[in-house]
């Protein structure tokens, strides 16, 4: 790249000044509505902070991107992009799995660092904090506790979180139906347990012949892994009070959209658990939320942070239904930006959705780091930097963008150093996270537990009397009716006519990946 193609300007404009190429790529970034400002372009080694990168407001619910190597600065990316976004009145999502995005609710520190990085991008930066929620997966760690019942996160998460295979994850679909269609609620993983326990006991294998292609050995492998799962202290993370979706679509009252944090520090060493859980968030916003088409503005951006997570050993079933939630939730308003270091953490079908992209450095240090990086740059439009050499070359807090135009077109690809976050770049303190948490209105409905009777209970209290001789042939002296027959004919469902509503909703809503939600 030289300045030998360097022509005089045309007139005012970004990037003017800027030899041909870079104009053209500074004319893309060029819109008229509301955008988001990432940064400053990037040209033979200077930055012009005439000619700003940006993404326009309205394409963010057409999904995204934020790749790069450890320490390149992806958390400061969220940091930047949540912010803004909050400020412009839209709901932020962000999953904090090192700890260190909390302080988006805390006003930044202005330093030498900060300084010089605004100078150099043309920014005006101005300490901030921004309306901010503090939550935890089942209580753990400083936050609100975010709780699932059973049967709203569905067989096919819990088989992920389970490690189950195929047959496996098919088998546990038909003991989810079995609990529906006998009207014996989920709702913690005792219920569940329960229900296995009773389908795999002497008495309970007669109900067994009845799901087809379910056998005992299978319910057997199910039930040791939930017993397993149990033993490593996941039991808190399913039950009641469920966490209700909507809390993640709220402004505070000065309009500006609440950034929602999920601390994840203390569930760090259990993954698989966090990022399906990440999954069922998303899938229960979709089963929720009306089509609003394409708007002025997202409802909310979700950042799936440790994406790669997701996708490892996924089976085909729950691949197809991360790719169909992705592809139709945005007619509903929802951006989702997946967080990973390389864009081959992404399948190609889901990665073929992502209109915006934020790519930070990438390492070559050995063969397989260079396979990735040949095959990040293929994923990029054409462009004329060498994207190999610049994608190695990129410093902390610099990035490749290409991003969707206003009319849904990708914008030339445009080297970038990228702003400074206004609130503060590090973690909230301890005492600072458990007073914001205390002062939340959302504290009272969902920091206490509740275990109400469901299926554990319910099958626990049934004792099957000997049952009265039936009229008919097919009736053999001394038969007893199955515990199941016994619990229901006895009266101790007694809110069965609203469990039979409550089931053909979940047939209706129990599409993508399984779950369903009991009605608000």
């Amino acid at each position: 790249m030289s300045d030998s193609e360097t022509v005089p300007p045309a007139g005012p404009g970004p990037g003017s000044a800027l030899p041909a190429p870079a104009r053209e790529i500074a004319a893309g970034y060029a819109f008229t509505g509301p955008a988001l400002d990432l940064g400053a372009l990037l040209w033979d080694g200077h930055c012009h902070p005439d000619a700003p990168v940006r993404i326009p407001l309205t394409v963010l619910n057409r999904h995204g991107l934020v790749a790069g190597a450890t320490g390149t600065g992806k958390t400061k990316t969220l940091q930047l992009i949540a912010e803004q976004l909050s400020a412009q009145g839209v709901p932020v999502f962000l999953a904090d799995v090192k700890g260190d995005l909390s302080g988006v609710a805390r006003p930044g520190q202005e330093n030498d660092r900060v300084r010089a990085r605004s100078g150099e991008v043309g920014q005006e930066w101005t300490p901030a904090g921004f309306p901010a929620e503090f939550l935890a997966l089942g209580g753990l760690g400083h936050g609100i506790p975010v709780r699932a019942t059973v049967t709203s996160f569905g067989p096919v998460l819990l088989a992920k979180v389970l490690r189950l295979n195929q047959t496996q994850e098919q088998s546990l679909g038909l003991i989810f139906h079995y609990a529906d269609t006998k009207g014996l609620e989920l709702i913690d993983l005792k219920d569940l347990r329960a229900v296995v326990a009773f389908l795999t006991s002497d008495e309970g294998r007669a109900e067994l012949k009845d799901i087809g292609g379910l056998s005992t050995a299978t319910a057997g492998v199910v039930l040791r892994s939930l017993t397993a799962f149990e033993a490593q202290g996941m039991a808190d993370f399913f039950g009641e009070p469920e966490f209700d979706t909507s809390d993640l679509l709220r402004t505070a009252a000065d309009g500006r959209g609440i950034v929602t944090v999920l601390e994840l520090p203390a569930v760090q060493d259990r993954p698989l658990l966090f990022s399906t859980f990440l999954m069922w968030l998303l899938a229960d916003l979709f089963h929720d939320l009306p089509e609003i088409g394409d708007a002025d503005k997202p409802r909310l951006v979700f950042f799936f942070d440790e994406a790669h997570l997701l996708f490892d050993d996924a089976s085909r079933a729950f691949l197809e239904s991360i790719t169909q939630t992705v592809r139709l939730i945005r007619s509903k308003g929802v951006g989702v930006f997946f967080v990973t270091q390389t864009p081959k953490d992404v399948p190609g079908e889901v990665l073929g959705q992502l209109g915006n992209r934020v790519q930070h450095a990438l390492r070559a240090f050995t063969p397989e780091d260079g396979k990735a990086l040949r095959a990040t740059v293929q994923t990029f439009p054409r462009s004329p930097y060498d994207l190999e050499e610049l994608l190695t070359g990129l410093g902390t807090g610099e990035a490749v963008v290409t991003v969707l135009d206003e009319s849904g077109a990708p914008t030339p690809v445009a080297a970038t150093r990228l702003r400074a976050p206004e609130s503060l770049m590090g973690p909230v303190d301890a005492a600072g996270l458990d007073a914001a948490v205390r002062g939340s209105s959302l504290y009272g409905r969902y920091a206490q537990a509740v275990d109400r009777e469901s299926a554990y209970e319910r099958l626990s209290a049934a004792r099957p009397p000997r049952a009265a001789p039936q009229p008919g042939p097919e009736a053999a002296a001394g038969d007893e009716p199955s515990l199941v027959e016994q619990v229901v004919s006895s009266g101790m469902f007694k809110s069965l006519a609203r469990s039979v509503g409550t089931q053909l909703g979940r047939e209706i809503t129990r599409s993508l990946f399984g779950t369903a939600r009991r009605r608000r």
